[in-house]
Parts: structure tokens; sequence; C-alpha cells
């Protein structure tokens, strides 16, 4: 039975990708910071949550220890720990600039250097980032957002280069408006209104990100790396 470690897993895309994975065979590890409840709640004796912060290096590497333990060696790794904001550009703080890059940039460079080692050694692995439309288009009111979301863009092409003849696969997945909690704060009328920029004049469901995910993890997507995947509708952009 193949391993997977998702970061972010308790809510959201991160928490429809633990269940997508585990209801296809797969042992799941994932961590969260906050949401115990709803973390403890996606458990079975396939799924372990481990509680870390994924933007302190101690603590990811904790959490990969215990992963090990519990399940052995990572095959795959999903990068979907995340945060977001929504501020003008000239009121971002020192604090708000360097949260937003620890959570979102950082924390992929300690997760993936964590898992790693397991993959270079199967000669096997996959890797998915979890990106954003903002990634690629730019977001007005989101700078620091896009920015930290462009940079794993980079960041998953580069690995894909890098670690190819080591038969490990880096992709992207670019989400685009999700019904997820990152996107509960906006009002009615704009979530009606995103709905209707996208071609498919809906708002993307977590599960269908997370199809496409494991869809990236499993033989599906053996000959596919360093792409950037959008799951987005067709949101006009």
């Amino acid at each position: 039975m193949k391993t997977v470690w998702i970061t972010g897993g308790s809510r959201g895309i991160g928490a429809a990708t633990v269940r997508e994975f585990a209801q296809n065979g797969w042992q799941v590890a994932f961590t969260y910071q906050h949401a115990a409840a709803a973390a403890h709640a996606l458990e079975s004796p396939h799924v372990r949550a481990f509680q870390g912060d994924m933007g302190v290096r101690a603590d990811v590497d904790r959490c990969a220890a215990a992963m090990r333990a519990a399940f052995g060696p990572v095959d795959a790794l999903v990068v979907n720990a995340g945060i977001a904001q929504q501020k003008m550009f000239c009121d971002i703080t020192d604090d708000d600039w360097r949260q937003m890059f620890a959570v979102n940039l950082d924390g992929a460079f300690y997760a993936i250097q964590a898992a790693l080692p397991d993959m270079v050694a199967a000669k096997a692995g996959s890797i998915v980032t979890v990106s954003s439309v903002w990634g690629v288009t730019g977001a007005s009111c989101e700078a620091h957002y896009a920015a930290t979301k462009a940079g794993l863009i980079g960041l998953t092409k580069s690995l894909a280069q890098e670690l190819g003849l080591s038969g490990i696969r880096v992709n992207c997945v670019a989400p685009g408006v999700i019904d997820t909690d990152m996107n509960a704060g906006h009002d009615r009328q704009t979530m009606q209104d995103l709905a209707e920029e996208t071609a498919l004049g809906r708002l993307g469901r977590p599960e269908e990100v997370a199809r496409l995910i494991r869809a990236l993890c499993g033989p599906d997507g053996s000959f596919v790396t360093g792409q950037v995947i959008a799951a987005t509708g067709g949101f006009r952009i």
C-alpha cells in the first residue's frame, strides 16, 4: 500500500484530497495546524493526522518522522497548506508578508526536502504543489498571496527538471474559484459574480481538484511532469 503525505489536510481541498486518496487504497498521513476536531474526524486505520506548523522546519521534520514511524516511506507528497489575505499592497505589513511566505512557500520548501530522501532512495515518487489561478495571473489586493503562489509554480518547474532522472515527477495544480472555507469571507454577490465569470457557470468543488491531484500521483500521470494544470472551470482571466 502506497503512502501519501498531504500538508494542510483538515479542510477544503486538503480534506477532499485526504478522502480521495483514502478511498482509492492509499495510506494517508496529513498535517494540520489548528482544526484539530476536523482533522481527527478524517482519521481511520489507514489515515492519520499530525499537528504542526508547516512554516516551521522543526515542526515539519517532527511530523515527517512521525509519519514514517506510522506508515513507512513517503511515495507521494501533496503540498497544499496555505493561507490567504486580501489587503491593499500599501497596507501589507512586514508580518503579513513574512507569514504568507512562511506558510505558502517556506512550508513547501521544508516539506519537499523532508519527503525527498524516501523518493530518491526508491527512484520513484510524485510531488504535487497546489498553487492558484492568481499565481498565474496575479491578483489585485492579494499581491503577497499571488507572489507565493507564483513562487510555487517556479519551484515546481525547477524541481521537475532537477528530479526527473531520479524518477520523481513534480507537477502543480492551479485551482480557480473553489467553494471552500478560504472563499467563505466573500459575500453572496461576489461569489455569484465569480461563478458568472467561469465558463462552466459555477464554482468548483474541492472533490474535483482532489481527483486531479490523485491522478497526477498515480499511473494516469506517469509521463506528466513539470506541468501547471489549471482547474478553473474556464475562469475568465
